[in-house]
C-alpha cells in the first residue's frame, strides 16, 4: 500500500503527542486511585482532557495526518 492509499491511522506528531499526554494522565490517575488521592485523580482526568485538546490544536496547526506540516513516512 503506498502513501496515497494509506488511511493514516493517526501516525502523526499531533496524535503521538496527544496519546503520550493522555497515557501519562491515565497512569497518574491509576496510581492516585490506588492510593485514594481524590484530588490527584481529578487532576489527572484534567490532564487527559488537556492531551485531547493539545492533539486537536496541533492537528489544526497542520501537524495531523492530512496537515501541510506532516510528512508521511514510507511503510516497509
Amino acid at each position: 500500500m503506498n502513501a496515497q492509499n494509506d488511511p493514516g491511522h493517526g501516525d502523526s506528531p499531533a496524535a503521538w503527542t496527544a496519546v503520550t499526554i493522555m497515557l501519562i494522565g491515565f497512569t497518574i490517575g491509576t496510581v492516585a486511585f490506588f492510593f485514594a488521592i481524590e484530588w490527584l485523580v481529578w487532576a489527572s482526568a484534567g490532564l487527559v482532557l488537556v492531551g485531547w485538546a493539545v492533539g486537536g490544536l496541533m492537528a489544526k496547526a497542520g501537524y495531523g495526518v492530512k496537515g501541510p506540516k506532516f510528512t508521511p513516512k514510507a511503510h516497509s
